[in-house]
């Protein structure tokens, strides 16, 4: 059975978690798969809410086949696609289900999804995500009302240590950290001096607030190129993109594999971080290969 999220944050360990892509469709099959896979090997399994703003399979059933496959979802909610009455009627019923984790996300804009004539709601952001997560916690909904049954929800949010210009998200981050959070999980990070100088900043604000590094898997010097021009927030170093570049047709996925390993054994062994949150976007079965890879799990 799993271990809470909770206990683990509360814990002394290396934490891992890793993502569960919901697919576009009701084959749920490969997801189920992935999870049986995953679900002893990381202390959580992220579910992403339409990712991209590209309808797929809900977040929140997802989160439901991991608990029914005995492992321990967060539960991604974007405040995109809800109102305010919509988020509190879905926080309710994850919680009835044993569903305790929740990263708290504005979502990404439509414009970048398959449905971009599609009404973007934003009737809340994610700061005020937390302050209503933290209000039901304490037994009440946003309107003041009391509950009848309430809700104990471990509270996560999202940041973007290689911002730039970073001081825009850094005050963001401050708001969430006072608003009150448990755990980050940041977006890609592929230099760890700029991971490092946003762990102190963290710490300098909120020192109990773990923090997870997202490590994104990269498939190709194709891949890593798109990245660093059209999703904003990353950067791929060009030295990464080289050695992608420079390996034979056919093993540029190992060599991901290995800069992805690399990457979450220097933040364990130089404790730059808590632990390490790993997105092997559509490859998810390659990241028991990313923990090898690390020296975590025995080849």
């Amino acid at each position: 059975m799993a271990i809470s999220f909770r206990k683990v944050l509360k814990s002394d360990k290396f934490i891992i978690t890793a993502e569960i892509g919901p697919v576009k469709g009701t084959n749920i099959q490969k997801m189920v798969d992935h999870i049986d896979l995953l679900k002893d090997k990381v202390d959580a399994l992220n579910v992403t809410d339409n990712q991209s703003a590209v309808m797929r399979y809900p977040s929140l059933g997802t989160c439901l086949l991991i608990k029914e496959q005995g492992g321990e979802p967060i539960f991604q909610m974007t405040c995109r696609d809800r109102n305010r009455l919509s988020i509190q009627a879905d926080l309710l019923f994850a919680f009835s289900r044993g569903i305790e984790n929740v990263l708290c996300l504005t979502g990404d804009s439509l414009k970048m999804g398959d449905h971009p004539e599609a009404k973007p709601v934003y009737d809340i952001d994610s700061i005020q995500l937390i302050q209503l997560i933290h209000n039901l916690n304490s037994g009440k909904d946003l309107a003041g009302n009391n509950l009848d049954g309430g809700v104990d929800f471990c509270v996560g949010a999202s940041a973007t240590p290689s911002a730039d210009p970073i001081e825009p998200q850094l005050i963001k981050f401050e708001k969430k950290l006072k608003a009150g959070i448990d755990f980050v999980q940041t977006q890609a990070v592929y230099d760890l001096d700029e991971l490092k100088r946003f762990v102190d900043y963290s710490r300098s604000i909120n020192k109990s607030v773990k923090i997870l590094a997202g490590i994104v898997l990269l498939v190709s010097a194709g891949m890593a190129k798109w990245m660093n021009e059209n999703i904003p927030g990353i950067f791929v170093p060009q030295n990464l993109i080289d050695k992608l570049a420079e390996v034979p047709k056919g093993e540029s996925l190992s060599k991901g594999i290995e800069i992805a390993g690399n990457l979450i054994r220097k933040i364990k062994d130089e404790e730059i971080c808590e632990g390490v949150h790993i997105m092997a976007i559509g490859k998810e079965e390659k990241v028991p290969d990313i923990l090898k890879a690390a020296g975590i799990l025995k080849a």
